[in-house]
């Protein structure tokens, strides 16, 4: 029942958040019918062009007759006239190819970076840790795509500085991947590193852990059996809160290293005020973020059920 409860409260907010798109790209600057037939259109061209995709309709009925489509799986099509779902079947991929990259090097990172800490809070690597953390989490993720263009890329030449497709539409080899990954990887890894510390110190503290190292358990076996499993509901939320945060950058960082995936498709319908596409986008993101945090709830709940 709470995790029915739980999930109608996300449903209901991200519905909340399409409409407010809805919203922000009406009130958006321009106009999606002279910037889908150019500045040289007639007036009634454009009319005619706002009546063929609806815009001459009240928002709240467009967002309505949206929201009906999407329930069946339709998520309309765009200002140009291409289905929405072909969109988002061709770009999609290699965007969650670079996601689930970056979130899989965030995790093994940050886990043995903050076990690495935790258990030796004194050492050179922990003051060493301290700042960079810091500085890798205030950075934005364009920056540390530019500063790592300037460094390997241009100064060095070890890596390319744009992403070369195949046919296929994905990058045409792994080098490709390496600078988009650092770009998105670097900031998640420093916060998830300071999150896997402070769990797994709070959790040493636990009576049972003093209880293990007096009876002679190994540092790693205290660790893996007895610090670990407390930890685990924090850290795991700091890594499904990490999931959202890697979609918004990989827009960012798609952008900087023209990679393609969704980023240059949100990039174009920002321009062309492509209001289904915008939301669509936003959709299908919060759906993953919804998964990924049910997955979470229920890795908690196992969790937390283990202790008693």
């Amino acid at each position: 029942m709470l995790f029915a409860r739980l999930l109608l409260r996300r449903v209901i907010l991200l519905v909340t958040l399409l409409a407010c798109v809805f919203v922000a790209v009406d009130l958006l600057p321009g106009d999606t019918a002279r910037a889908v037939l150019g500045r040289e259109a007639t007036p009634e061209q454009i009319a005619a062009k706002k009546h063929e995709l609806g815009l001459d309709r009240p928002l709240a009925v467009r967002f309505w007759n949206w929201i009906a489509g999407v329930v069946t799986g339709d998520f309309g099509r765009t200002a140009r006239g291409r289905p929405v779902d072909d969109l988002l079947v061709d770009k999609f991929p290699p965007t969650l190819l670079l996601g689930g990259i970056a979130l899989a090097v965030t995790v093994l990172a940050s886990l043995a970076l903050g076990a690495w800490w935790a258990t030796r809070p004194g050492s050179v690597a922990a003051r060493v840790l301290q700042p960079t953390t810091t500085t890798a989490v205030a950075v934005p993720e364009f920056v540390i795509a530019t500063v790592l263009i300037l460094v390997f890329a241009l100064a060095l030449g070890w890596l390319p500085a744009v992403t070369i497709t195949g046919r296929s539409g994905m990058p045409a080899g792994p080098e490709m991947l390496v600078l988009p990954v650092l770009a998105l990887a670097l900031p998640q890894i420093g916060w998830n590193t300071r999150v896997v510390r402070a769990a797994l110190s709070d959790a040493a503290l636990a009576p049972h852990v003093e209880s293990a190292v007096l009876d002679g358990l190994s540092g790693r076996a205290v660790l893996a059996r007895h610090v670990l499993p407390f930890a685990l509901p924090t850290i795991v939320a700091g890594f499904a809160t990490t999931v959202g945060m890697l979609l918004g950058g990989a827009l960012v960082v798609e952008t900087v290293f023209n990679y393609p995936g969704l980023g240059a498709v949100l990039a174009g319908s920002v321009a062309d005020r492509d209001t289904s596409v915008v939301a669509a986008v936003v959709a299908l993101s919060g759906v993953l973020i919804m998964v990924v945090l049910a997955a979470a709830d229920g890795i908690r709940a196992w969790s937390l059920r283990g202790r008693r």
